[in-house]
Parts: structure tokens; C-alpha cells; sequence
């Protein structure tokens, strides 16, 4: 008990020991979204009312108050900076909808943990384009300071969900289908609200889940996340609510990231493994809505292989896809890997028959960084297809964030627009270490797709069938 104690005390003082926390971590907004206002947030557009509120709220007490930043340093809540999301047209950490008077469907678009509805933007406009009704959804807790997930709860994030559904649904005719497409932890609220809609009649329900990095199967060290969080609330140990306390200088992404966030993500996954049990016993695994998922073979955020054997294994949906992007094989990259999901992706690939269509992204060869894809169907039939894409010469795999982002995206792309000053995927800075406010590590996991066309093409595709 002495040892365990002395360990929980050296804990505690590195904790303790790390920047020290400033108002964006510390301060409460009163006007965000939880189920105790839906007594009076009764429909999506009093949502959009409340959320008008929270960003009054935001400007008052964050953006008005007098900059405390250091010299040359970059931070979104320094108003007027490169990285303030408030000086664009378009503030894409709010709830945007983007309607058309007779749709060919509709679309409900759900962000990550800690992310933004920004996060979904070029596939909100390219399905726009294409006559769809887009709703992305501001999940509570995002899009405004780190210490909206200090207090935000997944209940909290999936009656905001239904809210948004119902919104949808009011729009379209009967014959009119609703897509939701999620990303990360929006995947899991995607799968969460497509089981509640099996249960709940009132709730319309899905044609389709396109699930982007999904957060199914998260670290069960997250489990004790509770505990942390706890004592965080003892005068002087406010610096236990967080995992991470970072620089804030992404517009649309927290750095931050506190322990709540992880515990509510844990929760979740519990909360939807149970009600996959529920389905199991009703015997109705075959009505979960055909889903299209897209992962990296490599994932350092969520469990690849929990994608398989918490989700897609537990459904049965025929016309269901899985789409995995190998690491790169090329002859000049491998020596230097530690990491390599050869083997799973194997027995994928040459195991039993699936329950599902399985695609694999791989390297044509061991000296090509042309991709091939190699299908294997339902029924166990195998083929391969060039579809015509190849890796970036310095880019050895994807990553959990760089997935929803093409290689223009303004902020995360390798090939940038104009749409804003700020390139966070062009930094890829050389100098001495300790001199940068920010962690080499976050500049060098790559934050955009190179095969981002193909995946937009494949999305649009499934959501035809």
C-alpha cells in the first residue's frame, strides 16, 4: 500500500508539473448544450438558438479579454490571429447546414472527439454539389474552448445527435433515404444512434453509416480515467482533468485534451457493445444499416482490429464494406519500421469467408509506390484493381486524423488553397530543439489523405447503392 501510495503521490507531482492552465481550460460556458435544457431545446433549430448563445458567451469571455500571449506565439483565442476561426465568412467550429429544396437525400455528418465540425467540411460541399441535404452537427463541448469536454458527457453528444436527425428527416419525402457519416468518436455516435433507432421507433433511421477512423474499441486504461478526473476537482489538483495541455493554436481542434474526454469515449464503446448484445438476442443482427468503413491499417488514436470484432463481426449486413490503407511497402521505407500489420491484414485477406466486402490499399509491389486494390467479395472471391494512385515519396502511412482531409485543404494540406493564411500541413520545420511552442511530434503525423479522391469517390459510390 506504502509503494501504491508513493506512486499515486509521484503521479500526482508530474501532473502537477506541466504548463500552467489558462482560462480556456478553466472556464465554464454556460450556454452549451446538455440533456438538462431539453426541456426547452426541443428541436435542432432551438439548438442553433442555444448555440447562437454559446459563441456570445465565447466572444465575451475569451475573445474580448486582453491577450496574455507570449511574443511570436500562435493561439486561436488571441483574437485577430492566424489561427482565430472567428475573422472567416464561414466559422466551421459552428453547426452549418447546407440545404436543397428537393434533395436526393440527406446526409448527417458527425466530428471526432475533440475535432470540429471543419473536420467533415469537403465532403459536406461535395455532397452538397451533388444534391444532397448536409447537416453537420457541433457535437457539445467542441468547437469553442478545451473545457467544454471537461464537463460534456456521450449522452450529452448523442441527444444532440437525434436533434439533428429529426431535423433532417422533417426535410425529406418518405421515399427520401438519411446517410449519416461520422468520423472517429462521430463514427461511434453513428453506430450508437443507428442501434437506438432499432429500439426506438420515434427516431428515423438510417439507410447507410459511412464510418471514417472509427473510435469502436478504445485502450481500457481508459477505464480509469474516472478516478483522475475526480480528484482534479480538490483545490490546487485542477491540472489531474487533463491528459494533455498543449498550445492552442489549431482553429478547428483542441490540443488540450482532458480526461473526461477519454473517460465519455470509453463509456460509449461500453454503452454500444451492450446494445450490439441486445440485437444479438433479439435476433436481429441482419437490420443494422449497411455500413461503409474506411481505416488506416495503422492507428495510434483507436483499435483497428476492434473495427472487425466489436462492430463488423457482430452485424450482418451483406451490403457492407471494409476499406483498410496498408502501411507503405516500399523497398526504401520498410528497414525503418517497427510497426507492421502485415500479418492481420493476411488473415483477412486468406482466412474464412467475411460478412462483409473487404478492400485492401497495398503497394503493387515492394519497389512500386503505385497501390493496388485487392477485393475480397462474400463469397470468398478475390480480385485486385489498379485504381491509378500512388504514395507520396515521404509519407510511410496514414494516420487517424489525416483521413476526411485532401491534400488542398487549406490547413491541413500538402497542396493548400487560399482560403486561410494559416498551413499546418506545410510546416515541416528544421532547427534546434526546445525552440518551438509546439511538439515535433504533432508536426510530423500527417494531417492530410493523398488518396482522399479515391475515398470520396468510394463514399459516394456506396451511398448510391
Amino acid at each position: 500500500m506504502g509503494s501504491l501510495l508513493g506512486a499515486i503521490i509521484f503521479y500526482i507531482y508530474l501532473m502537477q508539473n506541466r504548463p500552467e492552465l489558462l482560462d480556456w481550460h478553466l472556464i465554464e460556458l454556460k450556454h452549451e448544450f446538455s440533456t438538462k435544457k431539453l426541456s426547452v431545446v426541443t428541436s435542432f433549430s432551438d439548438y442553433l438558438s442555444l448555440e447562437d448563445k454559446l459563441f456570445e458567451e465565447l466572444q465575451q469571455k475569451i475573445y474580448q479579454k486582453p491577450s496574455e500571449k507570449k511574443k511570436y506565439q500562435l493561439i486561436r483565442y488571441d483574437a485577430g490571429s492566424l489561427a482565430d476561426p472567428t475573422v472567416h465568412d464561414i466559422n466551421w467550429n459552428r453547426s452549418f447546414l447546407l440545404p436543397h429544396d428537393n434533395p436526393v437525400a440527406a446526409v448527417l455528418l458527425l466530428h471526432g472527439l475533440s475535432d470540429s465540425p471543419y473536420s467533415l467540411r469537403n465532403i459536406a460541399q461535395s455532397l452538397h454539389k451533388q444534391g444532397y441535404y448536409v447537416l453537420g452537427l457541433r457535437m457539445p463541448g467542441h468547437g469553442t474552448i478545451p473545457s467544454g469536454l471537461v464537463h460534456s458527457t456521450w449522452q450529452d453528444m448523442a441527444a444532440a445527435v437525434k436533434l439533428a436527425a429529426h431535423h433532417l428527416h422533417q426535410n425529406l419525402d418518405s421515399n427520401q433515404a438519411m446517410h449519416i457519416i461520422g468520423y472517429s468518436m462521430g463514427a461511434a455516435q453513428a453506430v450508437n444512434y443507428a442501434l437506438d433507432s432499432l429500439q426506438d421507433e420515434s427516431l428515423p433511421r438510417p439507410e447507410s453509416l459511412v464510418l471514417i477512423s472509427p473510435a469502436i474499441g478504445v485502450s481500457a486504461v481508459a477505464a480509469l480515467a474516472s478516478w483522475q478526473s475526480h480528484l482534479s476537482k480538490i483545490p490546487g489538483l485542477e491540472k489531474l482533468a487533463w491528459n494533455s495541455i498543449g498550445p492552442e493554436y489549431d482553429p478547428y481542434k483542441y490540443n488540450s485534451f482532458a480526461v473526461n474526454a477519454g473517460d465519455l469515449m470509453y463509456r460509449l464503446t461500453l454503452t454500444i457493445s451492450n446494445k450490439l448484445d441486445l440485437l444479438d438476442e433479439q435476433q436481429r443482427k441482419k437490420e443494422f444499416p449497411r455500413t461503409q468503413i474506411f481505416i488506416s491499417a495503422v492507428d495510434a488514436t483507436v483499435s483497428t482490429s476492434a473495427v472487425i470484432r466489436h462492430l463488423l463481426d457482430r452485424v450482418d449486413n451483406k451490403g457492407s464494406e471494409l476499406i483498410v490503407f496498408d502501411i507503405n511497402r516500399h523497398d526504401a521505407v520498410v528497414p525503418f519500421l517497427q510497426i507492421d500489420p502485415g500479418e492481420n491484414l493476411d488473415l483477412l485477406m486468406n482466412g474464412p469467408a467475411l460478412k462483409y466486402r473487404l478492400s485492401l490499399l497495398t503497394n503493387m509491389s515492394s519497389d512500386s509506390l503505385i497501390l493496388e486494390e485487392r477485393n475480397k467479395a462474400i463469397d470468398n472471391i478475390t480480385s485486385s484493381h489498379m485504381p491509378g494512385i500512388s504514395w507520396p515519396t515521404s509519407v510511410y502511412s496514414l494516420s487517424h486524423v489525416a483521413l476526411p482531409f485532401p491534400a488542398t485543404d487549406s490547413l491541413y494540406g500538402s497542396e493548400p488553397d487560399d482560403l486561410y493564411k494559416l498551413h499546418i500541413g506545410l510546416l515541416s520545420p528544421r532547427g534546434e530543439r526546445g525552440v518551438l511552442s509546439i511538439h515535433a511530434n504533432d508536426l510530423q503525423r500527417l494531417r492530410y489523405n493523398p488518396f482522399y479522391a479515391y475515398l470520396q469517390q468510394r463514399l459516394e459510390k456506396f451511398l448510391l447503392q
